[in-house]
């Protein structure tokens, strides 16, 4: 029997330190604070999509003994909770507006934004990454991409990192807060809905509510489509930009390479997903009785934990695990898998594809300053302020000086 435990419940423990590499190393699964984990490539792709399992997340609120309320009552109704039929009837409602042809379409808006905000810092010469960058880069995109008005994208930045607390395994202890932003943001986006029902544009929203409309789509779900939407989109890729930009200058012969060749940058993106997601675990439920091997069966209602970064860097999996931008690795799970992919995935691969080019070429030599501070390096993780000090340069003379060629297709 598998006597090794990992808590992931406490804020201290890193799923990327060498604890849970040791437990890869002994088996395939360990037993965690929320259920199993399964640690090894092979076997995690697998249970990604094994149709015994769904997805497991609506349990959340209940494991962090929160059982009514707001966030609770929300969280049940999210596209990460919804199983079946009213899943997937969401899923085809929502994806025309995520598909890669249209978000490809955005690539050079991506550019020109990013540029803008290196231009507010690189005559100075530093920034702090997730105020100057990361936040807004991420949040603008999020409401072009909605149809939301973009000069309030700082209110909608707020509450969505608030509601990205959801995710933390402080859940508990920031409900407060969350159920806040959850307040702020549904009368926030139904301000929006009552708004495109009488100006219809050409937008999601809008589009959104002609299905309500139409019937295929309650008030209800619309309501709390927009309110995820409008969180997911912005918190997962602002958090997952720190970490890249992290990595990258944990190894720096890496961002110059990016900065030199822009064409990597979709590479890059997979890589640091790879080595250091945000999402560092994705929760599955066993449907049935389910023997795994190894000594894991598991019985219906059973949860198990893929853990991205112990499955991404598992030797087994390829000669050489090690962070490399010019390597293709095998398939990370930092978007998911299966039914349950990541519905915003291209969005988020394309952006962080540009931006990342732009920020290594404008800032060769680049280096932090100081250590910064994390969110827990368990649940969803990322920075809460990370500091960066660079040689300063001019601001650009005109267009982009990194094409939206970094990520055509």
């Amino acid at each position: 029997m598998n006597e090794r435990f990992l808590d992931l419940a406490d804020p201290s423990f890193d799923v990327t330190g060498p604890e849970v590499i040791a437990a890869r190393e002994e088996g395939t699964w360990v037993r965690t604070s929320y259920g199993y984990a399964l640690l090894r490539h092979a076997e995690v792709t697998a249970l990604l999509k094994d149709r015994r399992f769904q997805q497991g997340n609506a349990k959340w609120p209940a494991q962090n003994g929160i059982h009514s309320g707001m966030f609770s009552d929300w969280w049940k109704q999210t596209l990460l909770s919804l199983e079946g039929q009213d899943h997937l009837r969401l899923r085809r409602l929502l994806n025309p507006a995520f598909k890669q042809g249209v978000v490809q379409g955005m690539v050079p808006g991506f550019a020109e934004l990013a540029h803008e905000l290196v231009d507010g810092f690189s005559e100075r010469g530093s920034l702090e990454l997730v105020s100057e960058f990361a936040e807004p880069y991420s949040s603008r995109i999020l409401c072009r991409l909605l149809g939301l008005p973009e000069e309030e994208w700082e209110q909608v930045a707020h509450w969505a990192d608030d509601l990205g607390k959801s995710f933390g395994v402080r859940v508990k202890e920031d409900l407060p807060r969350i159920e806040a932003a959850l307040e702020g943001l549904y009368g926030y986006c139904d301000a929006v809905v009552r708004d495109r029902t009488a100006n219809p544009r050409d937008d999601l929203v809008s589009t959104l509510v002609r299905h309500q409309q139409e019937g295929s789509l309650s008030a209800e779900e619309l309501s709390v489509a927009l309110v995820f939407l409008a969180f997911a989109g912005m918190e997962t890729t602002r958090n997952q930009i720190t970490l890249a930009v992290r990595t990258l200058l944990d190894h720096p012969d890496q961002w110059r390479l990016l900065g030199q060749r822009p064409e990597l940058g979709r590479n890059a993106v997979e890589e640091v997903m790879r080595v250091n997601p945000t999402v560092t675990w994705i929760t599955r439920e066993a449907i049935d009785d389910v023997d795994l091997g190894d000594g894991l069966a598991l019985k219906a209602g059973d949860i198990v934990q893929v853990l991205s970064h112990s499955a991404g860097t598992d030797p087994r999996a390829q000669p050489d695990p090690s962070f490399d931008i010019e390597v293709e690795h095998p398939m990370h799970m930092g978007f998911g898998g299966g039914v349950h992919h990541c519905l915003g995935h291209w969005v988020a691969r394309l952006d962080m594809a540009v931006a990342l080019p732009i920020l290594a070429a404008r800032m060769p030599d680049a280096r932090p300053d100081g250590p910064g501070e994390w969110l827990p390096m368990s649940g969803n993780t990322g920075a809460i302020r990370y500091p960066i000090t660079f040689t300063a340069t001019p601001v650009r003379d005109g267009g982009p000086g990194v094409s939206s060629g970094a990520v055509s297709s």
